[in-house]
């Protein structure tokens, strides 16, 4: 009896433990992207495999992009998780663009004042965007779609008011030689590059140097925030306040979760990351335009949809919106490559965004009825 009930205890069946298996696969967010990545890049070595696309150089700049986008998006996934939008992190990069080239080049701030500047604004926007959100009970869309608004026009008012014109130039040599620049604008792993130039593993110009100088410090960033958000969200009680808050508002307030604070600190969040994507361009290009960050709040959202967060929330993961931004920078720079019309990426992103939610639709179907 007792080796009987031994074995009903302890099954053996090997089905069992592969359909556990496979449930735990389906049931990961990002799979549909991890899927996308790889057809991508699978379809451009095909079509651009000698264009290239694939050279160190060319890795890099899709690297870069993706970067930029990916920063954005890891923080807009949290509050997507979360179950909110933020509709106006395009027109805060223009304005955090603002906030960081006018101090410097017309009044002679330091660079980590004028920085320090452009974040307290961030906390501020993030912070009244949360707010009026939780206070009023109105949807985070219409929200911080007036916001968009409002902080578009701020920014190109005040600065048309204050020099005269929308564009901020003159940043760079200023800025060149400030130990702060790097951290925002380099690349990094020089001597990796030139090394591996001179042993001929990769391309460089005739004097030695390097076609690609480095890894961008966006992409260190992109990492390194992918990866502290996926640990906050598997691994913290604040990622389960997020989970939470996303999946049902009204079970995580009577289980004691905190929903008014994590939301107003989510929206802080992608104002911050809005911000930090503005300094890495402004620092890069040397200069600030108001109309930075056109459509990139789109931008975000499709590339965390694309790695699996869904719409309602309570579902979704930072790796899966990093993804999402590499399949976003990868075709975009795939079309450059291969001297396709730019226009029809535009296509492919609709595209993409439909059989995402679709695909992310059909898993929870799928873990749901296998539960």
């Amino acid at each position: 009896m007792a080796e009987q009930h031994l074995q009903v205890a302890h099954p053996t069946d090997e089905r069992v433990r592969h359909v556990r298996l496979l449930n735990k696969i389906l049931s990961r967010p990002e799979l549909g992207a991890f899927a996308g990545t790889i057809l991508i890049f699978v379809f451009f070595g095909i079509v651009a495999g000698n264009s290239g696309m694939f050279s160190m150089k060319g890795i890099m700049i899709t690297l870069e992009v993706s970067a930029q986008l990916g920063i954005l998006a890891v923080f807009v996934s949290l509050l997507m998780i979360a179950g909110e939008f933020d509709l106006s992190v395009g027109s805060m990069i223009g304005l955090a663009g603002t906030a960081i080239a006018i101090p410097v080049t017309l009044f002679g701030w330091p660079l980590w004042a004028a920085i320090t500047f452009a974040f307290g604004l961030a906390v501020v926007v993030g912070y009244i965007n949360g707010l009026v959100v939780v206070r009023t009970g109105l949807p985070s869309f219409i929200v911080t779609l007036a916001g968009l608004f409002v902080l578009r026009g701020l920014t190109i008012g005040i600065t048309r008011l204050l020099i005269g014109r929308t564009q901020v130039s003159g940043l760079k040599p200023l800025v060149e030689n400030d130990w702060l620049a790097p951290v925002f604008a380099s690349d990094v792993f020089q001597s990796l590059f030139f090394w591996l130039a001179s042993i001929g593993a990769i391309q460089a110009r005739a004097d030695g140097v390097p076609l690609a100088l480095g890894v961008p410090v966006s992409v260190i960033w992109w990492i390194a925030l992918s990866a502290l958000a996926t640990w906050v969200l598997l691994r913290t009680k604040f990622g389960n306040w997020i989970f939470a808050t996303g999946g049902d508002v009204m079970a995580a307030r009577s289980t004691g979760v905190p929903v008014a604070r994590v939301k107003i600190l989510l929206f802080i969040g992608t104002a911050c990351g809005a911000t930090l994507f503005a300094a890495i361009q402004v620092l890069d290009a040397g200069s600030a335009d108001t109309q930075r960050g056109l459509l990139k709040e789109f931008e975000a959202i499709i590339a965390v949809v694309v790695g699996g967060t869904l719409l309602t929330g309570g579902y979704g993961s930072a790796v899966g919106a990093a993804l999402g931004a590499l399949i976003f920078g990868t075709v975009q720079m795939g079309i450059f490559f291969t001297g396709v019309n730019t226009d029809w990426f535009k296509v492919f992103v609709g595209v993409m965004v439909l059989i995402a939610v679709l695909f992310n639709n059909f898993i929870r179907r799928r873990v749901t009825e296998a539960r």
